[in-house]
């Protein structure tokens, strides 16, 4: 299965009055200055993608200065069909479309998933935990509707159950009757989430070793549950973790009506990158951290084609100024040249000309 955004046309939407950009199934080269509105078109591609935006924006953020309401529409072909994705804003709500009919972001994802990488991205390793959690969530949620049913079902457990906490009247008694549903969503995520990472980290290992010239590079799981049984048995694995949460919850309760914060299960664990057997975290240099982000970045582009059967669409937003020549060719190089790329620049220079060559080059302003 093989599809393709063709056609990304916007009204009112951000600072746009409007615009129609028309893909190349290749790349499609943004070229202009800043403010031109080149991320803009990005979060526009994702939202119709994703179903979320790496901005995470309200509703009236989406709508132009001035204007009530906005549109956006992005066409997808392949395979023999036609899908119409929409996203509409107005009155401080907005709605996704497709084929004209309403539907919720779960309804646009998955059909053609998209891998953005962006500036911000490159402090993923040295950043907070939860950056690394959200990196692995969101690309789970775009290729498995189980997977986002079971992170929104969690994070709605936590933040029912940190209400709680933070009554003055909370008591252990009150607590246990949240700590069952808590429990089994918490280990039902856990299992999904190991087996996502499971699939990524052997092509961030490659991937890395490409770039590093053989450098030994790893990602691996930490649990605020413990140590985490080795065994290949999902049911299995679920069952440990589900007696193992609800021991730890009940193990910190006092501690948790202290503080008023659930203080064990998923939304604490912790994604850990190791460069030759050190933590990256603490160890590595910059350029090996965003060495390592540009295997995840590729990592995912591979298991997204690898569980999907598509590959995804690949949205480069301004990082070729952030890489030094080495990264920015051995990155270019590892993507190939059968995914659809969009990428946003202020500066053709960074590009070969055989790129240039085989590219759909777009003018937005004046270039450089």
């Amino acid at each position: 299965m093989t599809m393709f955004a063709r056609d990304l046309s916007v009204a009112h939407y951000r600072s746009f009055d409007s615009y129609r950009l028309a893909l190349d199934e290749g790349v499609t080269i943004l070229a202009g200055p800043n403010a031109a509105g080149k991320t803009n078109l990005i979060e526009a591609l994702q939202l119709l993608t994703s179903g979320a935006s790496f901005r995470h924006p309200t509703a009236a953020e989406l709508v132009h200065d001035g204007v009530g309401s906005c549109k956006v529409e992005l066409r997808l072909e392949g395979d023999g069909r036609v899908l119409d994705m929409g996203l509409s804003a107005e009155d401080g709500k907005r709605s996704f479309s497709r084929n004209g009919k309403r539907c919720s972001a779960a309804g646009v994802r998955g059909v053609l998933p998209s891998v953005l990488f962006c500036p911000d991205h490159l402090d993923m390793v040295k950043r907070g935990a939860s950056v690394r959690r959200a990196a692995l969530d969101d690309f789970g949620m775009q290729l498995s509707a189980r997977y986002a049913d079971l992170a929104s079902t969690y994070g709605r457990c936590v933040t029912q159950r940190n209400a709680l906490l933070k009554e003055a009247w909370c008591c252990r008694e009150m607590l246990g009757a949240w700590n069952d549903s808590i429990a089994r969503a918490g280990a039902a995520l856990l299992v999904h989430r190991l087996a996502l990472l499971d699939r990524l980290a052997g092509h961030v290992r490659t991937a890395y070793g490409q770039v590093a010239s053989g450098e030994a590079a790893n990602v691996s799981y930490a649990s605020t549950l413990g140590d985490l049984p080795q065994v290949d048995d999902r049911e299995e694995l679920k069952g440990w973790a589900y007696e193992r949460m609800l021991a730890a919850l009940d193990e910190h309760a006092d501690e948790e009506i202290r503080r008023g914060v659930t203080l064990v299960g998923p939304h604490r664990d912790e994604i850990e990158f190791a460069v030759a057997g050190r933590s990256a975290r603490s160890f590595a240099s910059q350029g090996q951290q965003r060495t390592l982000v540009l295997a995840w970045k590729v990592a995912e582009v591979a298991v997204a084609r690898d569980v999907l059967g598509t590959a995804p669409l690949l949205l480069l937003d301004d990082v070729m100024s952030e890489l030094d020549g080495e990264r920015r060719g051995a990155f270019l190089r590892l993507i190939g040249d059968d995914i659809q790329t969009v990428i946003t620049t202020t500066n053709l220079g960074y590009f070969t000309d055989d790129l240039l060559d085989r590219a759909k080059v777009v003018s937005m302003g004046e270039t450089c």
